[in-house]
């Protein structure tokens, strides 16, 4: 019912946002005689702040299509190269001969977290590491779009599928993990590594991480520590209404966890908004513009598999199965240990309060077999758990000791 009750809401109010962006539009334009009158500005701008008030469940574009590489610019378009009914492998093409291709390109595979938002998240991230590298992503489906023929998707599914994509790419593929998925990560490079797979990526970076999260625990972390495996099953669990393709479907909807996102940092996004708002008002669309492109992206959720979100919660928040040594996959027990030729770095923010400082740098300890020059930690200043991966500091300050760290694995 509950998934029903939001969408009953979302109905109700899509043409209300519909009429106030037509009457945004309508107050801004440049010929109305009154358009400049400081009421008017603000009753546009209290227009276009209730028309974006929504949420999509559509994945937006990537809008990446070209890239300066040496000074030149570079054509991109998507390629899917592998698929899954919960996911596809994107490839990020330049559009150069192979004779032009660089050949010491390293090959890059980012990691999305499958974490409510979809990985246009990682917009920022891709654009950045474009110039250097073959980039490649997991593009997640929103769950309530896969149809229940194709059965569950769990922890255990999410592992057995990174190992499958770095197959795909083959040897000498570096692995980044963004965030949530650096617990499948490491357990699947664990894995490759067990079998002495010539596959094994030359290596992975880790980057804001829950690998232990009983380091330095976060209000994230403390409630999910706080409330048994049952009430999560029971409060914020629900079933795809019968429109969507995944009908019937068992998910953590995205609303929800959008709005536990914005819960924890109430006051800051009403100040967000507050600020858009004098912006519009004043006529400064530029301002405006940067935060409303943020906002359209936040608020653009995807539905979880149900399976996957309570396995996680269970086994890394829970019972903190990886740091203890009882994470298995299938049966399988996954030993770090066992990784030796994959190098290792992790990333961290000073500021993030989703996985506080100490939980991602725990895989060196679990790592054990990893020469110390094949391990590195980095600590960026001055971010919280977003910066870590997007933004100025990412660009100009973490990127570059990334790119190093990739170009010394060869």
């Amino acid at each position: 019912m509950l998934y029903d009750a939001y969408q009953a809401h979302n109905d109700i109010f899509g043409p209300i946002r519909l009429m106030a962006g037509t009457a945004s539009e309508w107050l801004g334009y440049s010929w109305l005689p009154i358009g400049k009158m400081p009421f008017v500005r603000g009753a546009a701008a209290a227009m276009e702040l209730l028309s974006h008030a929504g949420l999509s469940h559509e994945r937006p574009d990537f809008r990446i299509h070209k890239v300066i590489v040496d000074g030149e610019e570079v054509g991109v378009h998507e390629q899917v190269v592998a698929s899954h009914p919960f996911c596809n492998l994107l490839h990020f093409a330049k559009d150069v001969s192979r004779n032009e291709a660089r050949v010491d390109e390293p090959r890059v595979l980012v990691v999305a977290p499958l974490s409510g938002h979809f990985a246009t998240l990682l917009r920022g991230t891709v654009e950045t590491l474009l110039p250097d590298h073959d980039v490649y992503l997991t593009d997640w489906i929103n769950a309530r779009d896969v149809p229940l023929l194709f059965g569950r998707f769990e922890l255990d599914d999410f592992v057995e599928l990174i190992v499958r994509f770095i197959r795909h790419l083959g040897p000498h593929t570096h692995v980044m993990a963004v965030c949530q998925p650096s617990v499948a990560v490491l357990a699947a490079v664990a894995l490759l590594a067990a079998d002495e797979d010539p596959c094994q990526p030359a290596s992975m970076i880790l980057m804001g991480g829950p690998i232990d999260t009983r380091a330095n625990p976060t209000a994230v972390n403390q409630f999910a520590e706080a409330h048994p495996l049952h009430w999560f099953e029971r409060t914020v669990i629900t079933t795809v209404p019968a429109r969507y393709p995944g009908a019937f479907r068992r998910v953590y909807p995205g609303f929800l966890q959008l709005a536990g996102f914005l819960s924890m940092n109430f006051d800051r996004h009403v100040s967000a908004h507050w600020t858009m708002f004098r912006d519009l008002a004043r006529g400064n669309g530029e301002s405006a513009a940067a935060t409303r492109a943020f906002y359209n992206e936040y608020s653009a959720v995807m539905d979880l598999p149900a399976d996957f979100y309570l396995q996680t919660v269970e086994r890394v928040f829970h019972r903190y199965d990886l740091p203890l040594g009882h994470f298995t996959v299938r049966g399988r027990l996954v030993e770090p240990g066992a990784i030796r030729h994959t190098a290792l770095m992790t990333v961290e923010g000073e500021r993030d309060d989703v996985c506080g400082p100490g939980q991602t740098v725990a895989a060196h300890n679990l790592c054990t077999s990893i020469p110390p020059a094949k391990k590195t930690h980095h600590l960026q200043l001055k971010v919280g758990h977003y910066g870590v991966f997007h933004g100025r500091r990412w660009q100009t300050e973490t990127y570059p000791k990334v790119k190093s760290f990739i170009r010394a694995q060869g």
